[in-house]
């Protein structure tokens, strides 16, 4: 075999195990692959459902242990945590269900924040995954906003008052024909948009990251550039990281506030 021909080879199988790779960074599977080990999940819980739980304990953590709300100006990380979720109640929650509403409804929006922002912010770490490139897992999350807006819409204005909803006033009655199921069909629509705009969104980026550094991989030396691009795009993900969560929460309030309020 001549060299040219050992060198395609070579340079296919490389390319091969980087896609491996990338593909095993940000699809779901039941390995765990650490440093000097490597862990086989129990059937139950896949990577993803680990990322889910470390999430959920870490913030468990930060709130119950290192959030400290007391006398006097709050202080360290807990005048940090203090300023998102003030933000998160006055220009996001309060600014879309008003203040009644908004202030009963802070909690969830937090959490939305938190958690979403924790999973992208792991999975930027090597040795974690991304949960939030999982559709399922973005997919749960829009399906709690679907429920609220339906459920939440009826217990608000009542059966009657959801239904009115989508129906706009001065519309002839055969373009209502037409309009209103276009209007209920758009609950279903802004939900499955939640899901895809998270996900498609997180999963791309990791996938540009880790393509980027397989250049290397596969074609050594000559591809060190790419080192300055990945490095580039790995520090616009912490902003997006951030981003994304705010983007989530802030239309899972609009959504919720134009189902209790239709009137606005």
């Amino acid at each position: 075999m001549s060299k040219e021909l050992v060198e395609t080879a070579t340079t296919a199988e490389q390319s091969e195990a980087v896609q491996n790779y990338v593909m095993g960074h940000v699809l779901d599977s039941q390995e765990w692959h650490l440093p000097f080990l490597h862990l086989h999940l129990p059937d139950f819980i896949t990577l993803h459902g680990v990322m889910l739980i470390i999430c959920a304990v870490f913030l468990c953590v930060l709130f119950g242990v290192f959030y400290r709300k007391g006398p006097g100006a709050p202080t360290g990380i807990t005048n940090l945590l203090e300023l998102f979720v003030v933000f998160i109640r006055d220009e996001v929650s309060i600014a879309c269900l008003g203040k009644e509403d908004g202030r009963k409804m802070t909690p969830l929006f937090c959490t939305f924040f938190f958690f979403i922002l924790g999973l992208n912010l792991l999975g930027l770490i090597p040795l974690f995954a991304t949960a939030t490139g999982n559709v399922n897992v973005t997919g749960g999350l829009a399906a709690i906003v679907l429920f609220l807006m339906i459920l939440g819409g009826v217990y608000k204005n009542g059966f009657g008052g959801f239904i009115k909803a989508f129906i706009p006033h001065g519309v002839p009655w055969p373009i209502l024909v037409i309009v209103t199921p276009l209007e209920f069909l758009g609950l279903f629509i802004k939900a499955f948009a939640l899901m895809i705009r998270l996900f498609a969104n997180m999963l791309a980026g990791h996938i540009v990251i880790f393509s980027l550094l397989g250049l290397i991989v596969t074609f050594g030396i000559y591809a060190l550039p790419s080192l300055a691009l990945a490095l580039g795009i790995s520090l616009m993900e912490i902003f997006i990281a951030l981003l994304q969560a705010y983007i989530f929460t802030l239309l899972s309030a609009m959504f919720i506030g134009q189902v209790y309020h239709p009137a606005h």
